[in-house]
C-alpha cells in the first residue's frame, strides 16, 4: 500500500478519517486522498468489510478456496502483516477475528443503513440519499463467489428499498416522487415487474389513463422480446377497469363487421 503524498505518514495525526468504497469499485481513500493498494490486498481490505465477524479462517477459506487451510492461513497472515505496515491501514485484529477499524467509513454500510431506515417506516423525504444508494454494483469485474453472493444480496436490497419508497410515496400522495424512485428501480432492473407494476398505479393515480396503457404495453412488449412471456395476471388487472370499455368496443365491432366467408366478391 502507498498513500498518496498528500497523505499524512507515520506518526502524523490524520486529520480526516479513512473510508472504504466498494460500490462502483475499490477505493481507499484517507480524507479526500486516494490510497494506493495492490489488487491482491485489495481483496483481503473488501472482504474483512463485507464480513465483519468471520474468523481468520473463514476469510482464508473465501480468499484462498483452492489452497489447503494451512497455507491459506499463512497467506492471510502475510497479508495482514504486509496491511498493518502502511500508516493508512483500514483494520483492526481482536483475537481470531479482523475488521475495519472504528472510524473507517463503508459505503455498503449507508446504503444498508439507508434500506434500514426505508423498511422501518421513515419519511423517505428524510432517508437521505435513497435514490442514489447503492446505484453502482459491488466491485464491478470481480468474480470471487464471495463478491458474487454479496453482489446480489445488495442488488436486491437496493431495488426493495426503492419500491418501499415508490410505494410510501405513493400512498401519500406524491406521486412526482412516487415515479422517481419506481423507474429509478426500474433502471436498476428493466426485467423486474414489481416496478412497471408501481409506475402503472402512479399514473391511475393521478388519472392519467393513457400513461398507465401505455407504460403497461411498453412492459409487455418488452416482456414478449426478451423472455417470451405474458405480464402477471395481477399487473393485467389494474388495467381492467381503464381497458374494460375499450375490449367492448371492439367485440362489438368485431360481432358487427361480416366474416370473410360471408363477403361478396
Amino acid at each position: 500500500m502507498a498513500a498518496d503524498p498528500s497523505v499524512p505518514t507515520a506518526g502524523d495525526p490524520p486529520e480526516t478519517g479513512v473510508s472504504l468504497h466498494l460500490l462502483g469499485g475499490f477505493r481507499l481513500l484517507h480524507g479526500p486522498a486516494p490510497v494506493v493498494v495492490p489488487r491482491g490486498l485489495q481483496r483481503v481490505i473488501a472482504l474483512i468489510g463485507l464480513r465483519p465477524d468471520a474468523t481468520r479462517s473463514q476469510l482464508a477459506g473465501l480468499l484462498w478456496p483452492d489452497a489447503p487451510e494451512e497455507r491459506a492461513l499463512s497467506s492471510l497472515r502475510t497479508a495482514l502483516w504486509r496491511l498493518r505496515q502502511d500508516p493508512c491501514c483500514p483494520m483492526t485484529v481482536a483475537g481470531d477475528t479482523v475488521r475495519l477499524g472504528p472510524g473507517v467509513g463503508l459505503d455498503v454500510d449507508d446504503l444498508v443503513g439507508t434500506a434500514a431506515r426505508v423498511r422501518d417506516g421513515d419519511d423517505p423525504r428524510i432517508a437521505a440519499g435513497a435514490l442514489a444508494a447503492g446505484r453502482h454494483d459491488l466491485l464491478p469485474g470481480w468474480y470471487d463467489d464471495w463478491v458474487l453472493l454479496d453482489r446480489e444480496r445488495l442488488r436486491q436490497l437496493r431495488l426493495h428499498m426503492l419500491e418501499r419508497v415508490a410505494g410510501q410515496h405513493l400512498v401519500a400522495g406524491r406521486h412526482g416522487e412516487a415515479l422517481e424512485a419506481a423507474l429509478e428501480a426500474m433502471a436498476a432492473e428493466p426485467l423486474r415487474e414489481t416496478p412497471h407494476r408501481l409506475v402503472v398505479r402512479i399514473h391511475l393515480a393521478e388519472g392519467n389513463a393513457f400513461e398507465a396503457v401505455h407504460a403497461f404495453y411498453v412492459y409487455r412488449d418488452l416482456l414478449r422480446r426478451e423472455l417470451r412471456v405474458e405480464p402477471s395476471p395481477a399487473m393485467s388487472a389494474l388495467l381492467n377497469d381503464t381497458l374494460a370499455p375499450i375490449r367492448e368496443a371492439s367485440r362489438e365491432a368485431a360481432v358487427g363487421r361480416p366474416s370473410p366467408a360471408g363477403r361478396r366478391t
